[in-house]
């Protein structure tokens, strides 16, 4: 019987850079790979030790001066979606989303092109590639799926899914006990349907449907317009000194 490598990971620190979130600040990371047999199971403990994952990369903030990026995870048994977020779920009564394997295709790489060219055109993702994509989409030791969202046609109550242009596109991986939201891209042209809103009510209803009482949604950082928008998802719980901590 072959035993299974039990050698802890190894972790780096990077140098500092620029602070993507606050002005004026310099943020540091923390990292280690996820490869082999292993990757699941690492996966899902550094998630809950607030790690996020990209690719074979598991990182967190470990800036010196800074603790302004919290992990954030949704109780998804408790929420009940607010007024606004109920007018969401009206509005795209019409979008159904549709699981599939994590394979890049040409339709997700173009509308991941027009988010960024008009939403981040200074970020960090700014000069991805076609092949940069596929490796985001495709390079997982973990249980990864893509979650594509379109509009409903007539046989979508029968197949489970959309047709039409794809509105709207989030890379997740499963684990044990939630759902994780690594990375969501849609439609610029389509501001009022609020799409990033919609995509994550949609995966809370899925993990409660699937019996997991998390979803993670990464790093809150108090002060950041990006990233105020996690704070309305409550009942939440958030990863702060003494562990994770309930906010409603």
């Amino acid at each position: 019987m072959t035993s299974q490598p039990r050698d802890p990971p190894q972790f780096y620190l990077t140098s500092p850079s620029v602070c993507p979130y606050l002005p004026g600040k310099e943020e540091r990371k923390v990292f280690t790979h996820i490869v082999g047999r292993r990757g699941r199971d690492l996966n899902e403990i550094l998630t809950q030790g607030g790690f996020r994952r990209s690719q074979t990369i598991a990182y967190r903030p470990a800036c010196d001066t800074c603790r302004a990026c919290v992990s954030v995870r949704v109780l998804t048994r408790e929420f009940e979606p607010s007024g606004n977020m109920k007018r969401v779920l009206k509005t795209n009564r019409d979008i159904i989303g549709t699981l599939v394997p994590n394979k890049p295709t040409s339709d997700q790489y173009s509308l991941f092109r027009r988010y960024l060219d008009a939403r981040h055109t200074d970020g960090g993702m700014a000069d991805m590639t076609v092949l940069d994509y596929s490796m985001m989409v495709e390079d997982s030791h973990v249980d990864t799926a893509i979650i594509e969202y379109r509009r409903r046609g007539i046989d979508s109550g029968i197949t489970g899914r959309g047709t039409g242009d794809l509105l709207a596109v989030c890379l997740t991986d499963v684990m044990s006990d939630g759902l994780s939201m690594v990375y969501s891209f849609y439609d610029p042209e389509l501001l009022d349907r609020s799409l990033g809103t919609h995509m994550i009510l949609d995966h809370i209803e899925r993990a409660r449907e699937m019996g997991l009482p998390y979803l993670y949604l990464g790093y809150w950082v108090e002060g950041s317009k990006k990233m105020a928008y996690k704070a309305r998802f409550t009942p939440q719980e958030r990863l702060l000194a003494p562990g994770w901590l309930r906010f409603e």
